[in-house]
């Protein structure tokens, strides 16, 4: 179930949480993010949506003081990226794609390590252990070795870690990682609490389409660079209709001959030609009849955030180029 989002008049009335201007970084010559500028609000779940090489986790690993910009500039909670990196980094949690925790550990012994790097000691963090053991449902677990535990509630664990100097701001780096269905249902509930009862700010990264929807709002990059940022239903508004795909042995001569005979414009993907139109419905049976026998199969959907990517860069999201 998803909860209701912060409307956006809320989000707007508040200093941003989050800024980056022109941020920049270069691997050699590669450019990982290219002049990149985005405020994230407080209180928000901002998506960040991108394929695999697309300048995420770059960003997650600068936000998180990892690595240092090539050029531009950032501010997280009012401080400073570069100069205020030690204060900023006691108010914000990570979790990396990858996991950190100490597998041959039990649960509540990761916790307290945590806990030690950060000042937290005797009774106040056993009380805090306590409190988020409870909070991800894992206090029958706080005994068991890391290593016994499921995906997903290795998962719970790396996320209560994050959270015991109690941050303000909340970086993840592909969350859903290596988790089942129900895992991930109970992790959008987790971030949906954090934000909703205790004014937790998340910024997450992630390559698929339906975490992203589940955002307040969406970043879309590609190559580094900025190609689309709203709310996902705004983002798929923009289609302008259905989108209908249709099969075809050779798609770039019927997307040609579609748009001499039925006037509408088209986009080819491999061996598909795509076509929005506001009446997807009706629009399939004019292209069956004008071009019997050609084609394989055909498709008629709402607009989702592949389209909306497909639409700014001309690919899919899960292609590499």
């Amino acid at each position: 179930m998803r909860y209701p989002e912060l409307p956006l008049s809320f989000l707007c009335m508040s200093a941003p949480a989050l800024t980056t201007n022109d941020l920049t970084h270069r691997y050699g010559d590669r450019v990982a993010l290219d002049h990149l500028s985005i405020q994230v609000a407080p209180r928000e779940i901002f998506g960040l949506l991108g394929p695999n090489g697309g300048g995420k986790t770059t960003l997650s690993r600068i936000l998180s003081t990892l690595v240092r910009p090539t050029s531009g500039s950032a501010s997280i909670l009012g401080l400073d990226l570069l100069r205020d990196t030690a204060a900023l980094r006691s108010r914000i949690g990570v979790v990396f794609q990858a996991p950190s925790l100490d597998k041959k550990l039990r649960v509540r012994e990761n916790l307290a390590h945590q806990g030690h790097l950060y000042g937290l000691s005797g009774a106040a963090l056993r009380e805090r252990i306590d409190h988020l053991l409870i909070e991800f449902n894992l206090r029958d677990r706080a005994h068991d070795l890391v290593e016994t535990l499921s995906g997903g509630l290795q998962r719970r664990v790396e996320i209560a870690k994050s959270l015991l100097h109690r941050p303000e701001l909340l970086l993840l780096d592909e969350p859903s990682t290596g988790l089942d269905p129900g895992a991930r249902i109970y992790l959008w509930q987790t971030l949906y609490r954090l934000r909703d009862q205790q004014n937790v700010t998340v910024c997450l990264t992630t390559h698929l389409m339906e975490e992203a929807a589940r955002c307040d709002r969406v970043a879309i990059l590609n190559h580094g660079r900025l190609v689309a940022l709203d709310t996902p239903e705004a983002l798929c508004a923009g289609i302008g209709g259905d989108v209908i795909s249709a099969r075809t042995k050779d798609a770039t001569s019927l997307a040609e001959r579609v748009v001499q005979s039925l006037g509408v414009e088209v986009s080819v993907l491999n061996d598909e030609v795509r076509i929005e139109h506001p009446d997807g419905a009706a629009f399939i049976t004019r292209l069956m009849s004008t071009f019997p026998g050609e084609i394989d199969a055909v498709t008629l959907a709402k607009p989702t955030l592949e389209d909306v990517f497909i639409a700014r860069t001309g690919r899919r999201l899960s292609e590499e180029k």
